[in-house]
């Protein structure tokens, strides 16, 4: 039974790995974990059968492939190192500092769509160390696919009325929820609509602590690991310069954005926090317009609807794995002098697996 290793730094990236597991033990694999940062320091884990091991017991293991929902990932782990990513691009950074940087440690890049596969199909080609292969995103899978009712019990709560969901990042200059703490609470309580409200998990605890003061009998607070489930349940989305907008296009429904970095026009932006009432109406009476171009801006990112990607990214893997996607270049000089910050950066200067 081939094993596969996936890893993990912050709770967001638990809704990411989740659907990857389940398709790894449906296809015969023996599927491990690996947490570092805060989510080994929090102790989580993930549910069976996916076997949760320490640095030590990941050397050990020598996976045939490691898939990372995080940015970095140590090179003297085995196996193909595999690049899933931890949300759309969403511009907060230059190519070169966001979604489209080269860290020299991953063989194989798995693209959610179009917009994301071209840029790095010509970054492959350019630098030939490694591949990459348009799958879809395995954390949307559940958008697509029967949820055993998640979402439909979460909706439950609003009891008829309209749901209006909330998300905001945590990256300071563009958050929203600092600005516009004041106008949701004032929609909550007209009480005409029900409310989803969550918050990316480096948000500070204060905010964090304010925003689910609100869940009242018109809205509930949603932890990070139950995203999907609201975006399923809601009818549009309130947020800013952050992946969750783009995650919640994909399944053709309005967002309204507040001081978006790069407002495009499948969004509704604005700037001044007592403009929400009027962006809501618009949002919640989308034009044909509106609806056309959220779904050519789905179709760029994230053509796929069929809740499979996850079963894609396996496929990508095999096929990297048995040689059919090329042959890569060595990785550069460059990616020794990382390997050795890496091996710092947790303590570890045993052998390599």
């Amino acid at each position: 039974m081939p094993n596969v290793l996936l890893a993990a730094r912050e709770r967001y990236a638990l809704p990411i790995l989740q659907p990857l597991a389940q398709a790894y033990a449906a296809a015969g694999y023996a599927v491990h974990a690996w947490f570092d940062g805060p989510l080994a320091q929090a102790g989580e884990s993930m549910p069976g059968p996916v076997r949760m091991l320490d640095l030590r017991g990941v050397v050990a293991l020598k996976p045939a492939a490691v898939l990372c929902a995080m940015d970095w990932i140590p090179p003297f782990f085995g196996g193909a190192k595999v690049q899933l990513f931890h949300g759309f691009n969403t511009s907060k950074h230059s190519d070169n500092r966001g979604h489209f940087r080269i860290r020299n440690l991953f063989d194989l890049y798995c693209t959610q769509g179009p917009a994301t596969t071209l840029p790095f199909q010509a970054l492959s080609r350019e630098l030939g160390h490694f591949a990459v292969v348009e799958t879809g995103w395995s954390k949307l899978d559940p958008l697509f696919r029967d949820d055993g009712g998640a979402a439909a019990r979460m909706r439950a709560r609003a009891q008829g009325r309209p749901v209006a969901m909330f998300a905001s990042t945590f990256t300071e200059r563009v958050s929203a929820a600092p600005h516009l703490y004041d106008a949701i609470a004032a929609q909550i309580a007209r009480g005409d609509r029900y409310w989803l409200l969550t918050l990316h998990p480096k948000c500070p605890p204060e905010l964090f602590e304010r925003y689910r003061a609100l869940a009242c009998d018109n809205a509930s607070f949603v932890e990070p690991e139950d995203i999907v489930t609201a975006q399923r349940a809601a009818d549009v989305l309130l947020s800013d310069t952050t992946s969750v907008v783009p995650e919640f296009a994909v399944q053709h429904k309005p967002v309204v954005t507040f001081r978006h970095r790069m407002p495009q026009n499948y969004m509704l932006d604005f700037t001044e926090a007592d403009r929400l009432p009027e962006m809501l109406e618009r949002a919640f009476a989308p034009t044909p317009e509106l609806m056309r171009a959220i779904a050519d801006y789905a179709n760029s990112i994230h053509p796929y609807r069929d809740g499979h990607s996850s079963e894609r990214v396996i496929k990508a893997v095999e096929d990297l794995l048995a040689g059919r996607l090329g042959t890569l270049k060595p990785k550069p000089v460059s990616a020794k002098l990382r390997a050795l910050q890496i091996r710092n950066r947790l303590k570890y200067w045993g052998p390599a697996g």
